[in-house]
C-alpha cells in the first residue's frame, strides 16, 4: 500500500468519524447527492478560501437544483491546487427538499492530500437549523501539491434559472 493511498485512507476516516459524531440525532434519510467543481490553480497556506459551481441532485427524481458554494480552511495546510471536484451524500429528515432548500452555512472537517493526483474527505453539517448533513461519500478528487487538516467552512447560495422573456410579434 502506497504512502499517498495510507495517509488520504487516514484522514478520510477520521472525517468520517468526525462527520457522525457532529450529525444531529435525528433519522436522516439520503435526499440526494451535492456535486461541485472549480477550475483553475489556487495556492494556500494557513487560510483557503474558493468559490464553486454545485449541482444538487434529489434522490426523488425532481429537477436538479443549483447553487454556489465558497468554500473556506483553516489549519494545518500548504500547497496549491489545479481543477477540484467535491462530492457528497446529502441527509436530511425528508427525503424532500424545496428548491434553495441546502442553502445556508456548514460547518465540519476536512483532511486529505496530493502529490500530483490526490484525494481529501469532508464532512459537513448546517443549512436551515442545521437539518442537512454532508458525508463525505466521494472524496475530493484534485491535482497538485498539498497536505490539509482543517476546520471547513461552507456557504451555499442557491443560483435562479435566469427567465428568457418571449416577444411578441405585432
Amino acid at each position: 500500500m502506497s504512502i499517498k493511498f495510507g495517509v488520504c485512507s487516514a484522514f478520510a476516516a477520521a472525517l468520517l468519524g468526525l462527520a457522525s459524531l457532529a450529525t444531529p440525532a435525528l433519522a436522516y434519510v439520503e435526499a440526494g447527492t451535492l456535486s461541485c467543481r472549480s477550475l483553475g490553480t489556487s495556492s494556500y497556506i494557513v487560510f483557503s478560501a474558493r468559490t464553486f459551481d454545485c449541482l444538487f441532485t434529489p434522490a426523488n427524481g425532481t429537477p436538479v437544483q443549483r447553487y454556489q458554494a465558497n468554500v473556506q480552511r483553516f489549519g494545518a495546510q500548504i500547497g496549491f491546487t489545479n481543477d477540484v471536484g467535491l462530492g457528497w451524500a446529502v441527509f436530511a429528515a425528508t427525503s424532500r427538499v424545496g428548491a434553495g432548500a441546502l442553502a445556508g452555512g456548514y460547518v465540519g472537517a476536512s483532511g486529505g492530500a496530493a502529490v500530483g493526483i490526490g484525494a481529501a474527505a469532508n464532512g459537513l453539517v448546517g443549512g436551515l437549523n442545521n437539518s442537512f448533513a454532508l458525508q463525505p461519500i466521494s472524496v475530493e478528487g484534485q491535482s497538485g501539491l498539498n497536505v490539509i487538516a482543517t476546520v471547513t467552512g461552507l456557504e451555499l447560495h442557491a443560483v435562479v434559472p435566469a427567465r428568457h422573456h418571449r416577444r411578441h410579434r405585432r
